[in-house]
């Protein structure tokens, strides 16, 4: 019988690939895990500039009645609908992930790692899917918004490594630069992410709650965004800190390349926040924005990924008194 991974369509043989994986097609669903995680990352903001967070009222029906989005007095369709196509991504979501745990479990020979890196992805979205609810349920409070967004960076780079190390071995981490350059690289990435959340803080204190009835975090907003720039600046520093070190160290092509791909995705996150900032935070600023702080994030994690590597385990040693099996 033939299977799909027989078939004649390149683009049949991609889709089912995870049922006969390489590690080149294992490493492509790790990506599209990475794409789709950001990506919903993205519409949800989007769901909250359109003010849409309580399109459906209610978890996990869209309505008291219905799974599926319906007329109802007090909700525009187009908010239900903007609100339940959020949620349908999440089925895709965790589609790819399902991919990703298939091709890691029956790839040859089967490597623990992998499939343990691959498993987060499912565990994710469910924890992903109840945190949607608790969301609706407290009507878009801003902790439980921003907490919604943070798991998902938790997500992607879950992904990511399952990406990097999917392209390794299983031996111990060897760095490929200097000792004080794979620090900063640490330090870059703690930075990141305390950006990432000083953007959720400003978020939740800002306009585009996603429902007038959202409560808001009680901050003074500009100090806030003051804080948010103030680390951004940090990130900055950083990045240029860390692609100055890689080229005056000689360090490897590729990791040369992510330190300047991760310099150039934040001096752009960085023009598009200070336009959102002096036009007054218009809504597709705020998901080009959003999309910015993925990419910053993803980049980051390219970049310590690049730092180090793992080399294969080495064979197990036979003893030399260990007879051969008999035949």
């Amino acid at each position: 019988m033939k299977l799909p991974t027989d078939h004649p369509n390149a683009l049949v043989r991609r889709l089912f690939s995870f049922w006969a994986p390489t590690t080149q097609s294992l490493r492509g669903w790790a990506m599209a895990s990475v794409v789709v995680n950001a990506g919903i990352a993205v519409t949800g903001a989007g769901v909250r500039v359109t003010g849409s967070g309580l399109g459906c009222p209610t978890w996990p029906k869209c309505t008291p009645d219905s799974f599926i989005p319906v007329a109802h007095p007090e909700v525009s369709m187009l908010n239900m609908l903007v609100e339940f196509g959020n949620r349908l991504v999440t089925f895709l979501v965790l589609a790819v992930g399902a991919a990703c745990v298939i091709a890691a479990w029956r790839m040859a020979p089967r490597r623990r790692s992998l499939v343990r890196l691959a498993l987060l992805q499912p565990a994710g979205v469910l924890a992903q899917a109840l945190w949607g609810g608790l969301v609706v349920n407290t009507m878009l409070n801003p902790f439980t918004v921003g907490m919604h967004f943070l798991i998902s960076t938790g997500l992607i780079a879950a992904c990511w490594m399952l990406y990097a190390r999917a392209g390794e071995g299983d031996g111990p981490a060897r760095r490929v630069v200097h000792r004080d350059v794979r620090r900063l690289g640490r330090a870059l990435l703690a930075a990141v992410f305390a950006l990432l959340v000083a953007g959720v803080v400003v978020s939740g204190t800002g306009p585009h709650s996603g429902d007038e009835m959202a409560s808001r975090f009680d901050l003074d907003i500009e100090a806030v965004a003051r804080v948010h720039a103030d680390v951004a600046y940090i990130v900055v520093g950083l990045s240029f800190a860390l692609l100055f070190a890689l080229h005056v160290t000689g360090s490897t092509r590729a990791a040369r390349r992510a330190a300047l791909a991760l310099f150039a995705v934040v001096l752009l996150q960085g023009v598009i926040g200070y336009t959102q900032y002096f036009l007054a935070v218009p809504a597709a600023l705020v998901l080009l924005h959003v999309l910015g702080s993925t990419l910053v994030w993803i980049a980051t994690l390219r970049v310590v990924t690049s730092l180090r590597t793992r080399e294969p385990l080495p064979a197990p040693a036979h003893s030399p008194t260990e007879a051969p099996a008999a035949v």
